[in-house]
């Protein structure tokens, strides 16, 4: 059933660009049944970690009902409770709040029943739907006629943009004259986003105008200003959309240096954007993430993980950029395992690596320093009264 012509939904093409425009405030409960803290809940880890778009109040799961998300997820309470449902979300809100946010990221991209219910529930509450996965709930009869009812809005963050309106590669990124360092890794949903978010604020901290180009769509709930979800494109424009997002951080925010967020992994064989990112962005460097604690790829269980040598010489060998460091999932690893991994990767590969969640962002933020060693803090400017 086609979207009808009304205010009820809402364009989320523009998200690529420029956050929504949402009231000041806006509260949202998270749905991650059965996934928060795992490779498949990484839409609501991410929002967990960071959101600049939405004031998070819950997460449902009813797997880890009771606990704290950020205990969970992190080690560290963030005071973000895990609810069983979204009746006690709601009541822990002690209103309804504005937003349901779709949290689950499966490989497929696609509703079960149960999420189904869970989503229309919260549409027929009066809450609007932020929805990041590949199924549209605006071709959904079901959901375009319970959202019409409650006059909610339904936001699918993957739909792309009329065909007209995307870019294709044009050499563009040439005239970006800041460095780009693009966060790729050897697995989907293995922390690059993460990595990138956390590295962004880092520099900016340090006093390095950092900014991050993002190209899936947590990054885009979250509120990231330039961005596009690469997944969901035909792949003749992915380059040429990574490039534009890229080209308009630059025009918009006269950055010292350009954050992208990777996707999937170069060696992946289900996933090939990150090979759109490397001749999108036509990064200066490359920051490589990854889990010795995996042996398998997440979502393809009979392939076995790349090495990390294995991925630079890739990634070294594709495009005409080199990798300064890497960064390390801490997943499945004691902290003697995290240590001895860390030190590992630094004498096989000659890189400096860390932990970004773990370890002093000064290590980090150093990564990034001793391969640009042009990046200096801008002067602070007084005002003068």
């Amino acid at each position: 059933m086609p979207i009808p012509s009304t205010p009820a939904f809402r364009d989320p093409a523009h998200a690529w660009a420029a956050p929504i425009a949402l009231p000041s405030g806006s509260t949202a409960i998270v749905y991650c049944e059965g996934q928060f803290g795992e490779q498949d809940g990484k839409t609501a880890n991410g929002l967990v970690r960071h959101s600049e778009k939405y004031e998070i109040l819950s997460v449902i799961d009813s797997t880890h009902a009771g606990a704290d998300a950020g205990m969970l997820l992190d080690g560290t309470a963030n005071g973000l409770p895990i609810v069983s449902d979204l009746v006690t979300g709601i009541a822990h809100a002690g209103h309804v709040p504005d937003y349901l946010i779709c949290g689950v990221a499966p490989a497929d991209g696609l509703l079960s029943a149960g999420q189904r219910t869970v989503l229309l529930d919260g549409i027929a509450r009066g809450m609007h739907i932020i929805n990041g996965l590949h199924e549209f709930l605006t071709d959904d009869a079901e959901f375009v006629a319970a959202a019409l009812l409650a006059g909610v809005t339904i936001t699918d963050i993957r739909r792309p943009r009329e065909k007209k309106e995307l870019h294709l590669f044009s050499g563009r990124i040439f005239d970006v004259t800041c460095p780009r360092i693009a966060i790729l890794g050897t697995d989907g949903a293995i922390g690059k986003r993460t990595t990138a978010t956390i590295l962004v604020r880092a520099l900016n901290e340090r006093g390095i105008h950092a900014v991050m180009v993002g190209t899936g769509q947590t990054t885009i709930i979250q509120g990231g200003r330039y961005g596009v979800a690469l997944d969901a494109l035909v792949p003749q424009y992915c380059s040429g959309e990574v490039e534009n997002q890229v080209v308009a951080a630059f025009e918009g925010e006269d950055p010292d240096v350009i954050i992208v967020e990777g996707q999937g992994a170069l060696s992946h064989p289900a996933y090939i954007t990150s090979a759109h990112i490397l001749r999108g962005s036509r990064p200066a460097g490359v920051i490589v993430q990854h889990a010795p604690g995996r042996t398998v790829l997440g979502d393809f269980p009979m392939v076995a993980m790349p090495t990390v040598d294995s991925e630079v010489a890739l990634i070294e060998a594709f495009a005409d950029t080199r990798v300064i460091g890497v960064t390390v999932n801490h997943e499945n690893l004691s902290a003697d395992q995290l240590t001895a991994a860390i030190d590992g990767i630094e004498i096989d590969t000659g890189l400096p690596a860390t932990d970004p969640l773990t370890r002093p962002l000064g290590e980090l933020v150093d990564m990034v320093l001793q391969a640009f060693p042009a990046l200096t803090p801008r002067p602070t400017i007084r005002s003068v009264v």
